[in-house]
């Protein structure tokens, strides 16, 4: 009975280790992938890029299919330390995507300030999520349904709006994205400390993506409604 009680201890204090060993990757990697980000931010600017600027529908559909092709890529290379520089590379791409955003709301008086208060409030939420996931004792495993059918609204609201450019239907997709992608937070932090998520490379594009797109909403809530052009 004490071999059985003992073995047992030992087995949880080393999934403790191995789940603290990935979440410890998973935001050393986070804060890693920032850089090529900020690169592909920053090059993107320079040379005026804008894959959505001739038919914003045909340049959906292609960012769909590199992001796609970039997840598969992912997805097969996740065991080995290519896949950190596929993710890398994912990550260079998706600050490419963002230096549209990013030169627009530069055109703002004030747009440099924009930019650092929605980079302040997207840290202030992910460290406000990541420290629920960490402390709290609810399981949020059964979040995922309603996030992706939450999702998938969003992507549809989208779409619809690249046709009807609805300034108050985009800022409505950003605060209830901003919602949704917060809770995702939550819930991909968790999923790593449960030992749900288990790849440190997985696990880090998921709460990249989370990440990303809370700033990136929260980056044009504050477009509109505090953007300066004087």
């Amino acid at each position: 009975m004490n071999n059985y009680s003992q073995n047992t201890l030992e087995n949880l204090n080393t999934g403790v280790l191995a789940r603290n060993r990935v979440l410890r990757n998973t935001y050393w990697l986070l804060a890693l992938s920032m850089i090529p980000t900020v690169l592909g931010a920053w090059l993107g600017v320079q040379l005026h890029l804008s894959l959505f600027a001739g038919s914003p529908m045909i340049g959906f559909v292609v960012f769909m299919a590199v992001a796609f092709g970039f997840f598969y890529a992912i997805e097969k290379t996740k065991n080995s330390g290519l896949g950190v520089a596929v993710l890398l590379g994912f990550t260079f791409f998706m600050g490419l995507m963002l230096s549209r955003l990013i030169e627009y709301t530069l055109g703002f008086s004030n747009g440099a300030q924009l930019i650092m208060t929605a980079f302040g409030g997207t840290a202030l939420i992910f460290g406000a999520m990541a420290t629920v996931a960490t402390v709290s004792k609810r399981d949020f495993s059964g979040m995922s349904k309603w996030l992706f059918a939450g999702l998938l609204v969003i992507i549809v609201a989208s779409l619809a709006n690249i046709f009807l450019q609805l300034p108050a239907l985009q800022l409505t997709i950003s605060v209830v994205a901003i919602a949704i992608f917060s809770a995702y937070i939550l819930f991909d932090v968790q999923q790593v400390i449960n030992g749900g998520e288990t790849n440190y490379i997985s696990a880090t594009l998921a709460i990249y993506l989370d990440v990303y797109n809370v700033f990136v909403n929260l980056l044009s809530i504050l477009g509109i409604v505090g953007g300066n052009r004087d």
